[in-house]
């Protein structure tokens, strides 16, 4: 009987511990990956539903965003945007009613809304969203209120000295490219977008069919569906979508250019170069070298000017940029080898770009690119795999552990033979240091 016992207890024993093996790889199937619906207009559905959560989220993705501003009316997704939800009571109906947030997002790549509720008032909370965007309010009034709301947002961003700097780079380095575009516009581009100019973007973009919605928290997923199915039906496709199409920019001047501070007790210098789009297969090496680069240089800056440092790897549908930027640190001219006085931090730049990584660095840094992967939100990677026309999202998960050291020289080496774009904001009057 002893020999029976003993038997029982280590076979119970094997199996919890191959229950905690197993678990954590079935919760984590659970969780990547979503059950999946198309509705008939072509709207993509996908859902996540947790019973222990305390709220549902929903996040409303159209896959198309600033880069589809027409020329000389920067700011126009952003207006529009800003018009599916155009005023604060609209807005605090999320806090005040169901007990959740909302939260609006442009950038180049994609429009997308963030809302969230209660349990109860999920439905509830599906139904607002689907009239805010299938059948939004596109009149002179409301366009006059967003206007006026995004003319505000660009004439306080203008005060920030890094704003100023970010923009200065990328229009340095991508000229009328999208990306060298503003996103909020500038105040004259703005004044030149009238009701027509949305009613005409969201007739050819702001579609179904080229939308995702996604749900996550305490719901149950056959009444989301039905729910998406009612709400979210009438919805129309948009008008037949033709590609934009670009002009590669030129590469950029080499010789430094000045703009003047909006805060003269504020310095910000940037150095932008061509990088890669998001579903280039160097990504995410070239997210290991970011990390690389910024450990470098702060490592090169010494403690009291680390922290006003940052490397900044910014990747869209189309090559993005990799921007190394410096806050209120002062450089001084240094001579370069053929004499002429150059700037310290691009000098600096072009150096730890060139040095050889070593397989310290490069380990540090591919624990590092894990490490921010890993916190990312789950739900925004399938989001992604839309946006970016990423083929398998599980792959795409996978990629990076097959990162090698010879991929990240790859992309350092690319990086450090490509024209830098350099900007210095500073007080007038002063001297490139």
């Amino acid at each position: 009987m002893k020999i029976f016992i003993d038997f029982v207890t280590r076979s119970a024993a094997i199996f919890v511990a191959a229950m905690l093996l197993i678990g954590p790889a079935f919760g984590q199937s659970s969780v990547l990956v979503p059950q999946q619906e198309k509705l008939l207009n072509g709207l993509k559905v996908q859902m996540w539903p947790d019973k222990t959560s305390q709220k549902v989220e929903v996040k409303l993705r159209i896959h198309a965003g600033a880069s589809f501003d027409p020329q000389g009316k920067e700011g126009q997704m952003k207006m529009l945007a800003e018009a599916i939800f155009p005023n604060s009571s609209s807005r605090e109906y999320f806090a005040d009613d169901l007990g959740g947030t909302l939260e609006l997002i442009t950038n180049y790549d994609y429009i997308q809304i963030n809302a969230s509720s209660r349990p109860d008032a999920f439905l509830t909370l599906l139904e607002t969203l689907a009239g805010a965007v299938s059948n939004p309010s596109l009149d002179k009034e409301t366009t006059a209120a967003v206007k006026a709301m995004v003319t505000a947002l660009e004439a306080e961003a203008g005060k920030d000295p890094a704003y100023v700097a970010d923009r200065g780079a990328a229009a340095k380095l991508f000229g009328s490219f999208p990306y060298g575009r503003p996103i909020l516009g500038t105040q004259r581009s703005l004044e030149k977008i009238d009701f027509a100019d949305l009613r005409f973007a969201y007739d050819r973009l702001f579609g179904a069919d080229n939308a995702t919605l996604a749900v996550s928290g305490n719901f149950d997923p056959a009444l989301a569906y039905r729910a998406a199915r009612r709400f979210f039906g009438s919805w129309l496709k948009s008008d037949k979508k033709v590609p934009s199409t670009f002009r590669q920019p030129e590469a950029p001047d080499a010789a430094p250019q000045m703009i003047d501070s909006p805060d003269p007790s504020r310095k910000e210098v940037r150095i932008a170069i061509r990088g890669f789009s998001r579903n280039d297969k160097d990504h995410f090496a070239a997210e290991v070298a970011r990390s690389i680069i910024e450990s470098r240089l702060r490592s090169r800056l010494g403690a009291e000017r680390s922290t006003a440092a940052f490397v900044r790897l910014e990747s869209h549908i189309l090559p993005g940029a990799l921007v190394v930027g410096f806050s209120n640190i002062m450089f001084q001219p240094v001579t370069g080898a053929d004499g002429a006085n150059k700037l310290e931090a691009a000098e600096l730049t072009k150096k730890i770009l060139s040095e050889e990584i070593t397989d310290s660095e490069y380990s540090a840094a591919l624990a590092v690119a894990r490490s921010e992967r890993a916190r990312k939100d789950k739900v925004t990677d399938w989001l992604d795999g839309d946006t970016y026309r990423i083929v398998s999202v599980k792959a795409d998960t996978e990629a990076q552990t097959r990162i090698a050291i010879a991929d990240v020289k790859r992309v350092m080496a690319k990086l450090a033979g490509a024209p830098m774009a350099i900007i210095i904001v500073t007080g007038p009057n002063a001297e490139a240091k």
